[in-house]
């Protein structure tokens, strides 16, 4: 099987204000619009977003929205992004920017639909966790 893309879509019941919200915090641009589908894209990575009551959303979940979803946003400096979003865009925080034993300096943001944003920077993980880790795709 060749994959020729992967990406997430999120459901929402404000179309508008979503992408508003990836182009205005995290500059992603639009690509294609409608006013019930967008797709958006920051360099190479691609987000789709999705009104909830649109006719191609699967009935049983349709008008359900967005629910149990993080998405992780890995960059070179979280430092400088975390205090530009702190200042600049009063965005919430979630979980404080932090080191994690596992290889992670990180904080937590969420969207106007609750889904939560993890931005990432590796940093190299502690012995404990070093073991945990493959060459699998070096």
């Amino acid at each position: 099987m060749k994959v020729t893309g992967f990406y997430p879509v999120i459901l929402t019941d404000d179309v508008s204000k979503t992408v508003d919200f990836y182009k205005n915090h995290f500059k992603f641009e639009v690509i294609f619009e409608t006013d019930w589908y967008v797709s958006l894209k920051l360099g190479s990575y691609e987000l789709a977003i999705l009104h909830h009551g649109h006719e191609t959303v699967p009935t049983n979940i349709r008008n359900k929205g967005a629910s149990s979803l993080i998405l992780n946003l890995e960059v070179e400096d979280v430092d400088t992004l975390y205090h530009y979003l702190i200042d600049q865009q009063s965005l919430p925080i979630i979980l404080d920017l932090k080191n994690e034993n596992f290889g992670q300096r990180h904080f937590i943001t969420s969207d106007p639909n609750g889904i939560l944003i993890d931005v990432i920077q590796d940093i190299p993980p502690t012995d404990e966790f070093q073991k945990h880790f493959t060459d699998a795709l070096s």
